[in-house]
């Protein structure tokens, strides 16, 4: 593999890219990558929001599972769920305010009685569902009044689900005001809803991804040696928000704090021959991006270094190949795992090595069900968003993880960002 003395980021577009052959760590002030900063583009503006004929379809699906599992009805805080379901978003309080799916009717909102009108605004302006409020004064109940949406769908007694999210007090209220319904768990319901991403989905996600790759490309531009990773952090948000993205998240680690996957509270200062490993992440119309990137500052990488790198991107590899439909998710963790146990490191969860799962699912949370992980037997699908990420720590010397997500298809994988090609080019 041919290398450079320094690593080059590549070309932004025409007409936003940083001078072919510039280094990574230009002073973020400096004129070339002042420039594309400037001249990003808007690539989210090109977004379709999720249609109400989705959210309909969202709504029948899980009503069809429902049915299927005995429950009468299924309770959404305010919260992920609850948008995914009825495009309604709603800050918590001590105050509840849920959303009811029956078995069998429309969708309808519990709030308190002054926050009415409010809602009944939000629902107005269009692509959300839901038809009836039942409102509860500050004396009243609104545990009685969830029971009551319940019952008016044409049920009497059964089971009440509950979101995985909605909070302990709420469904405690629940259980407490009615006798005749069993409060259960919601995840038959709403996890194979929302584990299988439609096409529209995808679409946003990999608007998200896109956002996220060349923001990260600013990041590595703004590298400056003798200070702190807030260069990165900062130009990749301030990109994140030039391209329509809503920034989730621009984590940079140097050095022996690439070995903490998440980062350590030590103060790190960037210098010649360092690890750099980073994390970012956006949400374009309420959907994420993942995506991590190790490179060498600012000279070549040791011949550890390069050996470590290049491990983890065969470890990646295998993960990727092992994700086939039909296949369950503990064999992208197994196959990856042992690309990494073979060259000596672990075994399983022991450092040095591989200290979590493989990878996590992905959508509108940017952590959610779909973990590649042992002794997760759920069955590949198409529409199925995860990472593939088999991170290598060696405390005190440095750490490796190269993040990419994929969505499956009926022929398996597809990446949402492809894989770094090299150590010197963390793009392709």
């Amino acid at each position: 593999m041919k290398r450079r003395n320094f690593l080059h980021v590549s070309a932004l577009g025409a007409g936003t890219s940083l001078l072919a052959g510039s280094p990574v760590f230009a002073d973020s002030t400096s004129k070339s990558s002042t420039h594309a900063m400037d001249n990003l583009k808007n690539i989210a503006a090109e977004a379709q929001p999720i249609s109400l004929e989705e959210r309909k379809a969202r709504v029948a699906k899980a009503q069809d599972l429902m049915a299927k599992n005995g429950i009468a009805g299924v309770v959404l805080d305010s919260g992920t769920s609850m948008d995914y379901f009825t495009g309604m978003t709603w800050g918590q309080s001590e105050r509840p305010m849920v959303a009811v799916i029956p078995a069998k009717g429309a969708v309808s909102f519990v709030c308190p009685k002054f926050e009415e009108d409010r809602l009944e605004e939000l629902i107005a302006m269009g692509n959300k569902l839901g038809e009836k409020i039942y409102p509860w004064e500050e004396d009243e109940s609104p545990y009685a009044q969830i029971v009551q949406a319940v019952r008016d769908s044409g049920v009497s007694s059964g089971k009440i689900g509950m979101e995985e999210r909605v909070r302990f007090f709420i469904a405690d209220g629940v259980r407490r005001v009615s006798s005749s319904f069993e409060v259960v768990s919601a995840d038959p319901v709403t996890i194979p809803c929302r584990m299988i991403k439609s096409p529209a989905e995808i679409a946003l996600m990999q608007i998200a991804t896109n956002v996220t790759i060349e923001a990260m490309k600013l990041g590595f531009a703004a590298l400056k040696e003798g200070e702190g990773p807030s260069n990165f952090s900062s130009a990749v948000a301030q990109a994140h928000q030039k391209m329509g993205g809503r920034h989730a998240f621009a984590l940079a680690n140097f050095g022996p704090a690439s070995a903490f996957p998440h980062g350590s509270s030590q103060p790190q200062i960037l210098k010649k021959g360092d690890v750099v490993l980073v994390d970012c992440g956006c949400r374009v119309q309420g959907y994420n991006s993942d995506i991590s990137r190790t490179i060498v500052f600012g000279t070549e990488p040791t011949a550890r270094q390069l050996e470590i790198w290049n491990l983890e991107k065969e470890a990646q590899a295998a993960g990727f190949k092992a994700a086939q439909i039909g296949a369950p998710l503990e064999a992208v963790d197994a196959a990856a795992r042992k690309v990494i146990t073979d060259a000596g490191f672990g075994p399983d969860y022991k450092l040095p090595g591989l200290p979590h799962r493989t990878g996590h699912g992905i959508g509108m949370d940017g952590h959610e069900w779909g973990n590649a992980v042992r002794g997760n037997k759920q069955i590949l699908e198409p529409g199925m968003c995860f990472s593939i990420e088999p991170n290598i720590s060696i405390v005190g010397e440095f750490g490796v993880r190269h993040e990419d997500c994929v969505y499956m298809t009926a022929d398996g994988p597809v990446w949402f960002s492809q894989p770094s090609p090299s150590i010197s080019q963390p793009f392709a």
